[in-house]
């Protein structure tokens, strides 16, 4: 392999910056395009009567969910992915500016935001678990551009021509000497964004899933995810020990398609509502 054959990464991480280590980030702005595109598609729902939630609602819902997804996308990296750190620094938990979001814990984040939501609200669970996985593969397509541009969760190495040099990948060699590797964040913003978006809202308008079988749809995320996610996994480098020979984010996989399937169980038992 000729490294210099490839692309190197040489994206900031900033889209403005006023410092060192300060200043608008991708990252940030990623999370803030996919919560505004959320809001937007639930204000579409009430418009055309798919949704009962009105601006008002919508607003308050918006909130929560970035409260869940913040706290859960934190919480969740480092006791899933970073548990020794966690351990011996708890306080890492608000250096949020060091980075570290997980989408397993973000997801337990939000489904613990709709719970308390629905009980303050009194709208059905299910329902809102139906509207809100339709809105979520954006912020999951914004999130993995933004790890792209950031340069990091890189891919396995390989030499296929669309290959890129990492250069943090492996900061203590000269950029000739690291080898390229797959984008492996692309492929994830393709599969788990712009591909499960397509899907859930061809099922949200072209059936009647979401309104006869309350829960389903969700419940088909979660197993698309799941599968989207493990295949995915096949390209990137593990960023974290091993379990049972699996990556984390494989393994981890394998509890959402059990809740997906535990929610589709359900809503097939359940008479269709009219």
């Amino acid at each position: 392999m000729l490294p210099l054959a490839y692309w190197v990464h040489d994206l900031s991480p900033f889209l403005i910056r006023f410092g060192e280590n300060f200043g608008i980030r991708y990252y940030g702005l990623a999370y803030l395009l996919g919560f505004v595109a959320a809001g937007w598609l639930l204000r579409r729902y009430r418009r055309v009567g798919r949704s009962p939630l009105d601006n008002n609602a919508i607003m308050d819902l918006m909130l929560a969910l970035v409260a869940g997804v913040i706290l859960g996308g934190r919480f969740g990296y480092f006791v899933l992915y970073q548990p020794e750190i966690f351990r011996h620094d708890p306080l890492v938990l608000l250096r949020v500016w060091e980075g570290g979001m997980s989408s397993h814990g973000g997801m337990v984040g939000v489904v613990i935001a709709l719970w308390l939501y629905a009980r303050k609200s009194s709208v059905n669970f299910f329902h809102l678990a139906d509207l809100v996985v339709t809105t979520a593969p954006v912020g999951l397509f914004f999130g993995r551009i933004a790890n792209f541009i950031n340069g990091e969760l890189w891919g396995k190495t390989t030499d296929v021509p669309w290959a890129v040099v990492f250069p943090l990948s492996d900061p203590n060699h000269p950029v000739r000497l690291i080898v390229p590797r797959h984008p492996s964040q692309l492929y994830q913003a393709g599969l788990e964004g712009l591909l499960l978006f397509a899907y859930t809202q061809w099922r949200f308008w072209k059936t009647d899933v979401a309104p006869a079988r309350p829960g389903r749809l969700a419940g088909e995320f979660l197993i698309a995810y799941a599968v989207v996610r493990v295949f995915g996994e096949m390209f990137r480098e593990p960023d974290a020990g091993l379990i049972l020979g699996l990556s984390r984010g494989t393994f981890y996989s394998i509890f959402l398609v059990a809740a997906g399937a535990a929610l589709i169980f359900r809503a097939s038992r359940r008479p269709a509502a009219a």
